[in-house]
């Protein structure tokens, strides 16, 4: 059987609701904030040369430039 997007939808903002348990939201959203950028980085990072560089001073700059060349 199919499920519908809507049904979907529903089902895991429920989850997310159930995760978050008693937080309050202005605490939740910045862990929403670090997945996001998260995600902002897994979409142009380059891994191989972020992680040679882990513990750089420059880390910063170099995941900004990394993103940007995507």
């Amino acid at each position: 059987m199919a499920i519908k997007k809507s049904e979907l939808y529903s089902s895991l903002w429920k989850s997310c609701d159930e995760l978050r348990g008693g937080m309050d939201a202005s605490q939740y959203k910045d862990y929403v904030l670090g997945l996001v950028f998260l995600r902002y980085a897994l979409d142009g990072g380059r891994w191989d040369r972020l992680a040679a560089r882990a513990a750089s001073d420059d880390i910063g700059a170099l995941l900004r430039d990394t993103t940007r060349r995507g």
